[in-house]
């Protein structure tokens, strides 16, 4: 992984992004396209290309990605109404950004992730 990912480079600051939680650990901002009227990704400052290549010691970075999102649901005003999580891993799952990132959405009623079959 010699190039930065794109995170690596809004954490460093060499892109612009509209950031809205930032610790040590994590930062979390705005994607460049909303999926949902509260869309945030929520992304561990240490790159970890996808689900895949998460190890042992991960185990308490990844468990503070999802507190995070609980404290941005909290903060946004629908950790009640509800939303959704979501974590692409991979190319055929839609993963465009190998740098692990938790997908916040909400604000509205979602669509199912996967069509109910008839």
């Amino acid at each position: 992984m010699s190039e930065k990912s794109p995170f690596e480079k809004i954490v460093d600051r060499e892109l612009p992004a509209t950031i809205v939680y930032e610790d040590e650990d994590i930062i979390a901002f705005l994607p460049l396209k909303l999926q949902a009227p509260v869309h945030i990704l929520i992304v561990p400052k240490k790159r970890i290309p996808t689900v895949n290549d998460i190890e042992e010691e991960d185990i308490p970075l990844i468990g503070k990605m999802y507190y995070v999102a609980k404290l941005l649901a909290k903060e946004k005003g629908i950790d009640e109404s509800g939303y959704r999580l979501c974590m692409n891993t991979n190319e055929d799952a839609g993963q465009s950004v190998f740098h692990i990132h938790l997908h916040l959405l909400g604000g509205e009623k979602l669509s199912p992730m996967i069509p109910k079959k008839d």
